[in-house]
């Protein structure tokens, strides 16, 4: 079956119909400010804040689940390297670095957020309301069933 699958200069499979792998083949203008063989970052073109990068695997993978043991640590050292560059190129106290699977996820390519922070800017904390546990005994049911869990995808 035909995914509509290319493949760049470095080798990574893309899917033609999605805009991140049009900007790392070159089809789509993007600010880029890193790139290597295997990640690419650049600029979001809406925002939280400016210097808010998108930083992506190469490949084509939707989420961090599908994403492949051996990219897990260049695109993890990438987000690092630029949340430290976005907070010094911006006089930033900080910086946001998050990534969404599916929900939220405007585009169905794998990207980490970077967003350069400043105390007082608006965001607060995640952008979503908490919802606590009932009590002590959720909380520990929720604990055992992720443990069980990772112990079957182990």
């Amino acid at each position: 079956m035909d995914l509509g699958r290319g493949t760049t200069d470095s080798g990574s499979k893309t899917v033609s119909g999605c805009r991140f792998c049009a900007i790392v083949r070159g089809e789509l203008p993007a600010r880029t400010v890193f790139e290597d063989d295997r990640v690419l970052a650049f600029l979001d073109r809406r925002p939280l804040f400016p210097g808010h990068l998108l930083v992506v695997p190469r490949a084509h993978y939707a989420t961090l689940p599908e994403l492949p043991r051996h990219l897990v640590a260049p695109l993890f050292l990438a987000a690092r390297l630029l949340a430290r560059a976005v907070e010094l190129a911006l006089e930033a106290q900080g910086s946001f670095v998050a990534l969404n699977n599916r929900v939220s996820q405007s585009v169905p390519h794998l990207h980490v957020h970077v967003v350069p922070r400043r105390t007082g800017d608006g965001l607060k904390g995640f952008f979503w309301p908490r919802v606590g546990y009932r009590d002590e005994a959720e909380m520990a049911e929720v604990a055992e069933r992720i443990r069980l869990a990772l112990d079957r995808l182990r």
